[in-house]
């Protein structure tokens, strides 16, 4: 008989269930949430009860049985640092959330959710490769500013998660490949992969690394800060200009990139070279990465939703082919990654760790 997994993964305004059996998805539910009502609730946290109300009535109107599932995984927020892998929910890991010690964002509500739902039935309560996984290389956290050490936060779970397809397709285990991938969507994550663990990636929510279609990666700090201490802006504003407000979308009025691609293709020139700016910024990160593995490298993984375009993907293999072979998964599956971390546990293969 196939394991028979529920994923839960609360976003900004949505909440999305999936139900596997083994690899296979057998049922998906997206529950929109109206975003006046979701605005009402001053913290995340606050926001529990109106969600399980809402996973509650759906699974009841589309007569979802539970009662026969094996493991329910719920995506990981922001908890402290901790190595990749699954995770069992426990206690400590839901008093930490609660008090959202390193931010606020709707995944924490992912472990909380989860560990209601499983509790009901005895069985066990997962996460998989939240953004908070760090298992970064003490050289790579340092600055020239004592003060400032870089932080790993990342799209960890997709970048596993293709981590793992790539070491299938290449016939050997993860923990033996030397890859470089990057994730290329809303933000843009390129993680140094050495031997089974992310040794060096850069901060995709802080402003580091390549601009990306609504943020604006790393920018010469001498503007910068003229710009902080101007009294034009606000600290807000500032930091919108960073994440939301940077990158393509600053340049171009949209994070849209397919509307972006239209606008290439129908011989839009602006488009055309600040998309071509975004991509060779990538493609520096990576050749910047392949130096933290002296060179030594199996594959570059391209991923995320912007690998659906064959522009941007034909732009940054022109100029990293010369590294190493570059395999494409495109798009984002953060319903199967969940799903699939959760069954290595169930089947054996991999053995969750205690958040402690």
């Amino acid at each position: 008989m196939p394991f028979k997994i529920l994923a839960i993964n609360p976003g900004s305004t949505s909440t999305k269930l999936s139900i596997f059996e083994d690899e296979k998805s057998v049922y998906n539910i997206n529950i929109k949430h109206d975003s006046t009502e979701i605005l009402k609730f001053e913290h995340i946290i606050d926001q529990y009860d109106f969600r399980m109300h809402a996973i509650t009535q759906s699974l009841e109107k589309e007569k979802i049985d539970i009662s026969s599932l094996d493991a329910v995984v719920g995506r990981g927020g922001m908890l402290k640092p901790i190595p990749g892998g699954t995770y069992y929910v426990n206690d400590a890991m839901m008093e930490y959330i609660k008090k959202a010690v390193r931010g606020e964002h709707a995944s924490n509500l992912g472990c909380i959710i989860a560990h209601h739902i499983a509790s009901q039935y005895g069985i066990p309560s997962f996460i998989v490769d939240p953004v908070a996984v760090d298992e970064m290389e003490d050289i790579a956290r340092y600055t020239g500013m004592p003060e400032i050490k870089r932080d790993s936060l990342f799209h960890a779970l997709n970048q596993k998660a293709v981590a793992m397809k790539a070491a299938k397709d290449l016939g050997k285990p993860y923990k033996e490949l030397n890859l470089i991938i990057a994730h290329l969507g809303g933000g843009i994550s390129v993680g140094v992969h050495k031997k089974g663990k992310v040794v060096d990636v850069n901060n995709a929510l802080d402003g580091d690394g390549p601009m990306s279609p609504e943020r604006s990666g790393t920018v010469p700090m001498g503007p910068l800060y003229k710009m902080v201490f101007s009294g034009k802006y606000t600290l807000k504003e500032i930091q919108r200009k960073n994440y939301g407000q940077g990158g393509l979308v600053a340049y171009l009025g949209t994070n849209d990139g397919r509307e972006i691609h239209e606008r290439i293709v129908n011989g839009d020139e602006k488009a055309k070279f600040i998309f071509e700016v975004m991509c060779y910024q990538i493609a520096k990160e990576i050749g910047s990465c392949s130096t933290v593995l002296k060179g030594e490298i199996d594959a570059i993984i391209l991923t995320g939703g912007l690998a659906y375009d064959e522009i941007a993907i034909q732009e940054i293999s022109d100029r990293v082919k010369f590294i190493a072979p570059i395999l494409i998964y495109p798009g984002e599956d953060e319903m199967e990654a969940l799903a699939l971390g959760a069954l290595r546990v169930l089947k054996g293969e991999d053995t969750a760790k205690e958040y402690k």
